[in-house]
């Protein structure tokens, strides 16, 4: 076969060559009627639902934070009672336990795909991945991809569970016939810096396994079967960056300093305290987002202090002195928590979720406030509060922040000093940050929402990827406003949204005078190395007159030069 050349979108940054595991999955043949009676079909059911629990379980024990977030929302599906309910009516009415899933799944996503709430229409996807994995448990067959040796994953798409289960050591890359650059699957391959290419149309249907895959993640080139100058020049590319991943561990206790003198501080994203110490690893200079999420999701109560101020105690620990921003508590009705009974909302995004949810949950706030001024004394701690539009929800915030102090230091616990900061991720916060500055120790910009709200973009639906932009000028003005109004009251601000680690966003951010940049650890090398061979004064020029342009394409056109010298 001659080699072929496929055009994808891409997804997650690096190369890659090696044999192809190409991933169809397999549909069972459908019995014709009831292997039993509807009381032995139910009990298969519920032994299906043990078995995928547990399978997800099994997931979670080694997932990151990310990984485990999508993990729980699976195992909350598991325990819907509508899907139950549908289930046991189909088995009622004498179907078999594995048609009756499959007609409750497609009635259940049908409903949500019909709804005007873009992100509950994208959870239909999430319950096919569930009832796909319940389906597989009652014919005896296990779902995902088994990987007995490096190599490239080729496949129609991937559900997320698909991802997470790869033995990650052996996954080279992959590519995906479907798909878009903000899938759950392509951010878990960027966190992980994992090369993908998505959307490569006609991959699956000329793919083999075991021939010969080369990809590129920089320019979602994909190329079949390539010829001897096509390898050559891959291996090359494969060379050059293992010998630079060998110059970035040797680099990674050197500062995010450019040649021309500015700092600005290098910080790694974690959702656990494992990742905490993932984040030292990797030369992380502190750690700008720490998500508290971890503690609250995929369990039947809520955390109690004690396990709140263990893990918090452990993450600052971990991070051998340097700082710890722990975001307080940020979910609403778009991650359900059963617990929490929280509502299901119209536009969840928009709804009762983080401060919000805490200021409607005082003992919840409360018992996490003081497990965090509790761990004070093991480390550097950070405090940031999300979603604050304005300065009522800052005052009220820090008003419960004071009692809670006040009443541990009343009880004999100690509370060492902490900083006090607010995520800048509504527009509202971002114009009135000459307001807000003087009552924060710093700001930390969530430019994943400030993007989603200022551009009026669901960042996590794929038709609108293209629209998705944190480049756009329109954000870049506010964040150059909220670095203006900080340094004009001594404060500093750091970037803890997915722009900070990409390579065109750090350059602008660095130019528009952030003072730190947060991201997923695994991306640090990259970022570290731009940072050092650009000089701030070229940042900074490119990032002003960015500042007057009208187009997102304009702005990474004037970047592009610049990108290649510091790359």
């Amino acid at each position: 076969m001659s080699e072929r050349v496929l055009r994808g979108v891409a997804a997650s940054a690096g190369v890659a060559m090696g044999p192809a595991v190409v991933y169809r999955e397999a549909q069972p043949d459908r019995p014709a009627a009831a292997a039993g009676t509807p009381a032995e079909e139910q009990a298969r059911y519920e032994a299906a639902c043990r078995q995928a629990e547990a399978e997800l379980s099994q997931l979670a024990e080694r997932a990151d934070s990310q990984s485990r977030e999508i993990l729980s929302a699976h195992q909350l599906m598991l325990q819907d009672p509508e899907l139950h309910g549908r289930v046991a009516q189909a088995i009622q009415a004498g179907q078999p336990a594995e048609e009756a899933v499959r007609a409750a799944v497609e009635q259940f996503a049908g409903m949500l795909e019909a709804l005007d709430d873009q992100y509950l229409r994208e959870r239909a996807a999430d319950v096919r991945d569930v009832g796909r994995r319940l389906v597989a448990a009652l014919s005896g067959r296990t779902v995902g991809i088994r990987l007995e040796r490096p190599a490239v994953v080729i496949a129609r798409d991937l559900a997320p569970t698909d991802t997470i289960g790869l033995e990650r050591s052996l996954l080279l890359g992959f590519v995906t016939e479907q798909g878009g650059p903000t899938s759950h699957t392509s951010i878990l391959a960027r966190s992980w810096g994992i090369p993908a290419v998505v959307a490569a149309h006609g991959v699956l249907e000329a793919a083999r396994d075991g021939m010969t895959v080369a990809l590129d993640g920089d320019a979602g080139e994909v190329v079949l079967e390539p010829d001897a100058g096509t390898r050559q020049r891959y291996e090359a590319a494969i060379a050059r960056a293992r010998q630079q991943a060998e110059r970035d561990r040797a680099e990674a206790s050197l500062p995010g300093e450019t040649p021309d003198g500015v700092r600005v501080e290098l910080a790694g994203n974690a959702g656990s305290p494992a990742e905490v110490a993932l984040a030292m690893a990797k030369g992380a200079e502190g750690v700008g987002l720490l998500r508290s999420e971890f503690l609250f999701m995929g369990r039947d109560t809520a955390p109690t202090e004690e396990e709140q101020y263990q893990a918090y105690a452990e993450a600052l620990r971990n991070a051998q002195g340097k700082r710890v921003i722990i975001r307080t508590l940020d979910v609403g009705g778009d991650k359900d928590i059963p617990y929490l009974g929280l509502p299901k909302e119209q536009n969840p995004f928009l709804g009762v979720r983080a401060l919000r949810l805490c200021f409607r949950r005082p003992e919840l706030f409360r018992t996490q406030l003081r497990a965090l001024l509790r761990a004070s004394v093991h480390g550097r701690l950070a405090i940031m509060f999300p979603m604050v539009s304005g300065l009522d929800d800052l005052r009220r915030a820090k008003a419960a922040l004071a009692d809670v102090r006040r009443a541990l230091e009343a009880e004999g616990h100690p509370v060492a000093d902490y900083e006090v900061g607010i995520m800048v991720e509504i527009p509202s916060a971002a114009l009135l940050a000459e307001h807000l500055a003087p009552e924060v120790d710093f700001f930390s910009i969530g430019t994943n929402d400030l993007v989603q709200y200022t551009l009026a973009v669901d960042r996590g639906n794929p038709e609108l990827a293209s629209m998705y932009q944190p480049c756009h000028p329109a954000v870049l003005r506010l964040i150059d406003r909220v670095v203006r109004a900080a340094h004009d009251h001594s404060k500093w601000v750091g970037v803890c949204g997915e722009m900070g680690g990409l390579p065109e966003g750090a350059l602008l951010l660095l130019g528009l005078g952030v003072d730190e940049l947060s991201m997923a650890p695994a991306l640090l090398p990259r970022i570290r190395r731009l940072v050092r061979a650009t000089p701030f004064a070229k940042a900074r020029a490119v990032a002003e007159r960015s500042l007057a342009l009208g187009t997102p394409e304009e702005v990474l056109t004037l970047v592009e030069p610049l990108l290649r010298r510091g790359e």
